[in-house]
């Protein structure tokens, strides 16, 4: 009888155990969620504030990941997917551009696009900002990354300081403040998942 109550604590405890490993194996990663509960922005690599980062729609989400999906891959080319779910052109720059892949490729430190992926990269990890652009309620919501580019920047808080100075040099940082604006790159999608622009702003 007592070997059999040991065997059953045994696998009670195993049982236990195992359920917990479940839940941590099944658990989203840290940061955010889409509406139907896909994981968003790592939010505590470059931190926005103290405020919760916003919940990211599920198309926004299918466009974020396949811009990252380019990312990873390390050839700029496979941005063309991205670029190609969209209607109309995402704005880029202010020139007028027929090639988004050949102008970032041209602009690149690298000559091969690989820097302008390492900046997509960069501020596609922080969470983003929202602003309520347009009449249409369900879907007026454009999503800019990264959120501190929408910041007043003579107000940070110590956590977007440390956001800021993660994306752009000491020298850039102290020429926006006395610019009083956001010189650095910024990227847009919409709540539908439009990817309205990616540009280094002036």
């Amino acid at each position: 009888m007592a070997s059999s109550r040991a065997r059953t604590a045994l696998w009670n405890g195993l049982l236990v155990v195992t359920l917990a490993w479940i839940v941590q194996c099944l658990a989203p990663p840290a940061g955010l969620e889409a509406q139907d509960g896909r994981p968003g922005a790592d939010s505590a690599a470059c931190p926005a504030g103290t405020e919760p980062p916003p919940t990211l729609p599920g198309p926004v989400v299918e466009m974020r990941e396949s811009i990252l999906a380019a990312v990873r891959s390390g050839d700029i080319e496979d941005l063309r997917t991205a670029l190609e779910w969209n209607e109309l052109k995402p704005h880029v720059a202010d020139e007028p551009v027929d090639d988004a892949i050949a102008y970032w490729k041209r602009i690149s430190g690298d000559g091969e696009g690989r820097e302008i992926l390492a900046i997509l990269a960069e501020i596609l990890d922080c969470p983003p900002a929202v602003l309520p652009i347009g009449k249409d309620i369900e879907n007026n919501r454009v999503f800019v990354w990264p959120a501190v580019a929408e910041a007043d920047l003579a107000k940070l808080t110590p956590p977007q300081e440390v956001a800021l100075y993660r994306l752009v040099r000491p020298d850039a940082v102290k020429a926006m403040r006395e610019a009083k604006r956001w010189t650095w790159w910024r990227l847009a999608i919409g709540a539908d998942g439009t990817w309205h622009s990616f540009h280094k702003s002036k």
